[in-house]
């Protein structure tokens, strides 16, 4: 289910902040957060943000595109390593 309209966008203030803050100061620092729901901002356009996946910050570099998503669409939090193969050892089991 989504959000209601009349409560707005769920944005982590302190990371609003965070970016509001290097805007003025004009510093492209990457900003680590660890507010995987938090949406993006239009204010967040140009920046990078560390998104944490569980086990480490995944640098983003945010875009027109992204705005409305939630941060943690952008940092996968599973590897995908593959199917299993058919080997040697798998044909002599059978």
């Amino acid at each position: 289910m989504s959000r209601s309209l009349k409560k707005g966008p769920y944005i982590e203030e302190s990371l609003l902040k965070k970016v509001l803050k290097q805007k003025q100061s004009g510093a492209r620092e990457t900003i680590k957060t660890w507010a995987r729901d938090s949406q993006v901002a239009p204010e967040f356009v140009g920046h990078k943000i560390g998104i944490h996946n569980g086990r480490k910050h995944i640098e983003i570099l945010i875009s027109e595109a992204m705005v409305g998503h939630r941060l943690g669409e952008f940092s996968l939090t599973r590897t995908f390593k593959g199917h299993g193969k058919i080997t040697k050892k798998t044909m002599d089991k059978t």
